[in-house]
């Protein structure tokens, strides 16, 4: 207990807001995990396919795991998400450095403590084969919620999760059971449908999954349902009712930075793109990914004043902007026609 206690101890000092500890064995949704990748609803995610079998088994991450050590880390910045009058990016994407950096030197840090505990240690987080939430459910530190998100009765959804695979036999800690109830709060704000059922999300559909995870186009017919959100999406989880009891994050990484009016973006190059968004979330997205997406916000909440720059978009030599460029354009000049007259 006290080889527990001392761990838990140290991911507190690191930062971490919640921790639990949980066995090796199996997530208890595996078999769901692969129905859902049956489905098809992973989209252009193929990678969730080629590691499924890991994400099943845990000691396929860790060969000789026998503890998980779950550390959860608490994002919120602000209520709301604008980063000025016309575009809306997800609250874990407004700091100046990348989640998986922070925690990662932070779960890094954890696992040499259990080395020099004596056991052996692998660090994950998100882009890991696990099944993450449901070893966070049993771990004890949250619940799936039916917006397939962990939720914390203590601090609400916004949390990031890592986790450490060790060959150290620790107590467990108690599972958390689900608090969602009869609330359907989550599935009723979705702008797509993406949530076709409770725990049930169509990622195909999931504008988080749009405008950060594919690579391509966005679909013509899901272009105007994304409205202001240029990176991200937080309505399924802005709403759930847990977030009454959510603080403010202590970490400076997650704190606020201001960001240029959303046209600008529209006139910079590859480098300076880099550089602004250095160690950022929207990094990922690269140029092309991101600037498509500004192309789809301002189709929907621009006006006349953005057409000089979606032109220049228009010819840009990246593909995918130039087409968004040209779908923005057309909506804003549609929209002028169903003006009334001055």
């Amino acid at each position: 207990m006290t080889l527990a206690a001392d761990i838990k101890q140290r991911a507190r000092e690191l930062g971490f807001d919640l921790v639990g500890i949980t066995g090796a064995e199996p997530p208890p949704h595996a078999t769901q995990f692969r129905e859902w990748l049956a489905s098809g609803f992973q989209g252009g995610m193929d990678y969730l396919a080629r590691n499924a079998d890991k994400r099943s088994v845990p000691t396929k991450v860790l060969r000789d795991a026998r503890s998980i050590i779950v550390v959860a880390m608490n994002y919120n910045s602000v209520a709301g998400a604008h980063a000025n009058g016309n575009a809306n990016i997800s609250q874990y994407a407004w700091g100046k450095r990348d989640y998986h950096n922070v925690l990662g030197e932070k779960l890094d840090q954890l696992a040499t403590f259990i080395v020099e505990l004596g056991g052996k240690a692998k660090w994950c987080i998100d882009t890991a084969p696990l099944l993450e939430r449901d070893l966070a459910q049993r771990a004890g530190i949250g619940f799936v919620g039916k917006h397939t998100n962990l939720i914390s009765r203590s601090l609400g959804n916004w949390l990031f999760l890592g986790e450490v695979l060790t060959n150290l036999e620790l107590p467990v800690d108690p599972p958390e059971r689900s608090h969602c109830g009869n609330c359907y709060r989550c599935l009723d704000a979705c702008p797509t449908g993406a949530l076709v059922a409770p725990y049930r999300l169509d990622a195909r559909r999931c504008i988080s999954y749009l405008t950060i995870e594919l690579k391509g186009a966005i679909p013509v017919e899901l272009r105007s349902v994304i409205g202001d959100r240029v990176f991200g999406c937080d309505d399924c989880l802005a709403v759930c009712p847990w977030n009454r009891f959510a603080k403010m994050s202590p970490a400076k990484e997650f704190r606020r930075r201001t960001l240029p009016p959303l046209t600008e973006f529209l006139s910079w190059d590859e480098q300076k793109f880099c550089d602004f968004f250095r160690e950022a979330p929207i990094l990922r997205v690269k140029r092309g990914g991101f600037l498509r997406n500004v192309c789809v916000v301002l189709g929907n909440t621009g006006n006349q004043s953005a057409l000089p720059l979606l032109e220049r978009a228009r010819h840009d030599p990246e593909p995918l902007i130039n087409e968004h460029a040209a779908w923005a354009i057309a909506q804003i000049r549609e929209r002028r026609k169903g003006q009334p007259p001055c």
